[in-house]
């Protein structure tokens, strides 16, 4: 199976920054997510993403990180991408502590046995991924009522346009997951 139709690039081959930066996500899962790899072909675009990513997926204001993920794995699905689906559901598992909640989210967001402030979250992301042009107050509307702050709706909507980029540039790549994302967060880590 190829990781990419256009390639990849492995760590040790990544400018000193980049290798710099990803050593330790890769020192700590075990492996480079092939995003990482793939983007590494246009190392400026690689740098881009992460910051952008990394400003967005690793606050500790606003929603939590699994909420973050929820956002990915909502709008990853809803748009079909397996890429994103497969790893963000990996750390939706482990964030939310729920070996079930991204299986949920990625096949049927609609139907998913939500509480109302993850509905309101995941609705909000799919209101702008499906018909972003139909986006409109009665949706923000929804999302305060259910206690989202402004703030909060911001984060949805920068991480929902964040992965709309991100799960095109999958499709546009076949990319394919690491075979270690489909087993994190449902069973057991093994012992270190």
């Amino acid at each position: 199976m190829v990781d990419s139709r256009f390639g990849v690039v492995e760590l040790d081959d990544l400018p000193d920054d980049l290798r710099e930066r990803l050593a330790p996500i890769a020192e700590k899962s075990g492996f480079v997510p092939n995003i990482f790899r793939a983007l590494g072909r246009r190392p400026a675009e690689l740098r881009a993403f992460l910051d952008y990513h990394d400003a967005l997926m690793e606050s500790d204001e606003g929603l939590s990180k699994a909420e973050r993920e929820l956002v990915v794995v909502a709008t990853s699905g809803a748009n079909h991408c397996g890429y994103c689906v497969v790893a963000h559901g990996a750390i939706l598992r482990i964030r939310a502590k729920d070996p079930h909640l991204a299986d949920q989210v990625a096949t049927n967001p609609w139907g998913a046995e939500l509480d109302d402030r993850r509905r309101a979250i995941v609705d909000l992301a799919l209101a702008l991924t499906r018909e972003p042009e139909l986006f409109g107050e009665a949706h923000l509307d929804a999302a305060r009522a259910a206690g989202l702050s402004d703030d909060e709706i911001w984060d949805i909507g920068s991480i929902t346009a964040l992965f709309a980029a991100s799960n095109r540039l999958a499709h546009l790549s076949a990319l394919t997951p690491n075979p270690e994302f489909y087993t994190m967060g449902r069973t057991p880590p093994p012992p270190r």
